[in-house]
């Protein structure tokens, strides 16, 4: 039941933001979807760190958190649709832009919470 709340609140945080965001940009270009997928890469491996270090006992809970709430709040099947609405338009450049950065960035987010996540969890063993 908790893995469905989870999921609920990270489709309901998914949608808020990404919604926000396309209000604040000319239409085009995915930006909003953009942001959730890259602070979902960075917030799932800073998760992910910190349960490896202090969690591990709750294999449960980190379950929860990680499949529930951050599967349900990024979205790779909207990346996905999105950049195939560009390609469709002939916005060629957009697309390829749209792939590189979510991936790159992506991976750069993904290290950067993987970092971070370390780095407060060893601040918590001190």
């Amino acid at each position: 039941m908790w893995l469905a709340v989870a999921g609920g609140l990270g489709t309901l945080a998914r949608y808020g933001l990404t919604q926000f965001v396309q209000r604040l940009h000319e239409p085009g270009f995915p930006w909003g979807t953009l942001l959730v997928n890259l602070l979902g890469c960075f917030a799932f491996a800073l998760i992910w760190a910190l349960a490896e270090r202090h969690f591990q006992e709750s294999a449960e809970l980190r379950l929860v958190v990680l499949v529930g709430f951050m599967g349900a709040f990024t979205t790779y099947s909207t990346f996905t649709f999105q950049t195939g609405e560009l390609i469709a338009e002939k916005q060629y450049a957009a697309a390829l832009a749209n792939v590189a950065i979510h991936n790159l960035a992506g991976l750069l987010a993904l290290f950067a919470g993987l970092a971070a996540g370390t780095k407060l969890a060893d601040r918590f063993q001190a």
